[in-house]
């Protein structure tokens, strides 16, 4: 992209200053960068313009219609010869813009490229075409395209931005320079959108610009700084429907309007080719009786003649079809029912009905662990390196994203208390229950999980889960990092302590001694089934020597052992 300066001096020659500002000529080049930059800029403020869409009605679509239909336009110049004149660059690009144009805010924007189009072909001169005269004569054309184009034309909507933009450039284009023209007319766009919110009823009512004004000045905007290389700053336009356009999620105050939204069901929209432009009135009429926002514009794109794209909003969209028929050969037909947009765009995760019956969600440290849960049917939840979960929120995030009706939540301690209730608060809907089981460790998690019974009823089921997780005394062997007194007396840097639970009960000079004193003293309050999950810090050879140990010392407790790889610790152990 090539940067003008103040004096817009001829920049390797796309746009010269020779003969004064109404004569520099403007290099194809320029106009390529300018549709790209229009594109990027759009897409950048989609979501902004669909927020201030509330007329005709509020179904949050100008952004993404008017984005829609520049690529279309900017698309087409791929089959464009490089070299191509600056004319046959704006010809393509609204051809395409008027095939391609989705919702009327498309159609409009394509008449604005008909217009420069148009303008291109008066005002080229000798195969030069200055920039000031065709942006004079282009939004001149322009505003005159669009508002035929519209059935009934209403101030404070685009159309009214347009015809103060274009009433700048024509008293500025003689005297400016291209980029001061550019800037003048960019900025004038903004004063009038400004202004619309108390020119129309529908936009005072919801507190708002035009959304189609804005959509314009985006690409006003996108030619300054295509010119002069800095982008104009501009403010945040707030739309009622703030949220990236929550389609009819924001009501909208009413006073004082008459037929603030438009009581049409749905938006049809399609092509006529092989017509005679004199019958179009005649289908104008028809498609105004049966309902709004009727626009309808030709172009000279097809093989075939005139080619017109059709947009009107109806409760008969059969008949607005029928209306078209009968002028010419009626095809790309598309038909939007407001109605179902708008159920789509307003129902999130939390409000559609699940597609599963229960699901459980544990939290799991170690890639053993990991497989283990995962083939126990359960939805993992990784922690970090250091044992801790990285944010709650994965634990919310994994709640929707099973996408059940029932789930059984297991943080097995790795989430503070004060953190799982704000978590269950985000995570449950009126379809969604969510049960979280007082899990401390893996094995109290691995525990519930033997237990779970998808055929029982919901609640029996979390039951069952909770109850023999309580069951399952937990322990586990760690090494001490740090000279302290424990309730088995001072443990120093490298002694391998047993904890029950959080208390340091037994102090070995190994990993094997440590294990097995821990196990023996799990076991002195009765038991039946030892389970043991090796961490990633446990020696060759531990895991052999505990079973064996169990099996001398306690005759009849069964002894099960995974590789869980669990950061930080010898082993799990659990006595139930």
């Amino acid at each position: 992209m090539t940067a003008i300066g103040p004096n817009d001096a001829d920049a390797g020659g796309r746009v010269g200053s020779s003969g004064g500002p109404a004569a520099a000529g403007l290099d194809a080049g320029v106009l390529r960068d300018w549709f790209e930059a229009c594109t990027d800029a759009l897409a950048a403020v989609r979501a902004e313009i669909n927020d201030l869409n509330v007329f005709p009605i509020p179904d949050s679509d100008t952004g993404s219609n008017m984005l829609h239909t520049m690529t279309a336009a900017a698309d087409a110049l791929d089959e464009v010869d490089v070299a191509a004149p600056a004319a046959t660059v704006l010809r393509a690009a609204a051809d395409a813009a008027v095939a391609q144009a989705r919702g009327n805010s498309g159609i409009i924007l394509s008449q604005v490229l008909v217009g420069l189009a148009d303008a291109a072909g008066i005002e080229t001169v000798d195969g030069v075409l200055s920039f000031n005269r065709l942006w004079a004569a282009g939004l001149g054309l322009a505003t005159l395209a669009a508002t035929r184009a519209v059935s009934e034309p209403r101030e404070g909507t685009v159309l009214t931005v347009l015809r103060e933009t274009a009433r700048t450039a024509t008293a500025e284009a003689a005297t400016s320079s291209p980029g001061d023209l550019a800037r003048a007319v960019a900025d004038a766009c903004a004063d009038a959108l400004d202004r619309t919110t108390g020119q129309l009823a529908e936009l005072a009512a919801a507190g708002v610009v035009d959304a189609g004004g804005r959509g314009l000045l985006v690409l006003l905007d996108a030619m300054v700084e295509v010119l002069t290389g800095v982008a104009a700053p501009r403010r945040r336009y707030e739309g009622a429907l703030v949220g990236g356009g929550d389609t009819r999620s924001h009501a909208i105050a009413t006073d004082g309007c008459d037929d603030v939204s438009s009581e049409m069901d749905y938006e049809v929209m399609y092509a006529i080719t092989g017509a005679d432009a004199a019958r179009i009135p005649t289908l104008r009429s028809a498609l105004d009786e049966l309902g709004d926002a009727v626009v309808i514009v030709g172009d000279s794109s097809g093989d075939t003649g005139e080619r017109f794209s059709v947009h009107v909003h109806t409760c008969d969209a059969g008949a607005a079809v029928e209306a078209g028929l009968a002028v010419g050969r009626v095809g790309d037909i598309r038909i939007t029912c407001f109605v179902l947009d708008a159920h789509k765009a307003s129902t999130g995760p939390a409000d559609r009905l699940p597609t599963r019956r229960r699901a459980v969600v544990t939290v799991a440290s170690g890639d053993g662990a990991a497989e283990l849960f995962a083939s126990e049917g359960a939805h993992v939840v990784r922690s970090g390196p250091d044992g801790a979960v990285v944010d709650a929120e994965q634990i919310a995030q994994a709640i929707v994203d099973v996408d059940a009706a029932h789930v059984v939540v297991m943080a097995n301690g790795s989430v503070p208390a004060p953190d799982l209730v704000t978590v269950a608060a985000s995570a449950r809907s009126a379809h969604r229950a969510v049960v979280f089981l007082p899990t401390l460790s893996m094995v109290q998690a691995l525990s519930a999980l033997a237990v779970h019974d998808i055929t029982a009823a919901p609640d029996a089921d979390a039951y069952a889960m909770a109850e023999a997780a309580a069951a399952t005394r937990r322990g586990s062997v760690v090494t001490a990092t740090e000279t302290a007194l424990t309730l088995a007396g001072t443990c120093e840097p490298g002694d391998l302590l047993g904890l029950i639970g959080v208390d340091v009960l037994v102090i070995g000079p190994d990993q094997v001694s440590a294990a097995t004193a821990l196990v023996d003293l799990m076991l002195g309050t009765g038991g039946e089934l030892v389970t043991l999950l090796a961490g990633a810090d446990i020696d060759d050879g531990v895991v052999e020597a505990v079973e064996r140990h169990v099996a001398s010392a306690h005759p009849g407790v069964e002894f099960s052992a995974y590789e869980a790889g669990q950061p930080g610790e010898v082993l799990q152990v659990g006595v139930e």
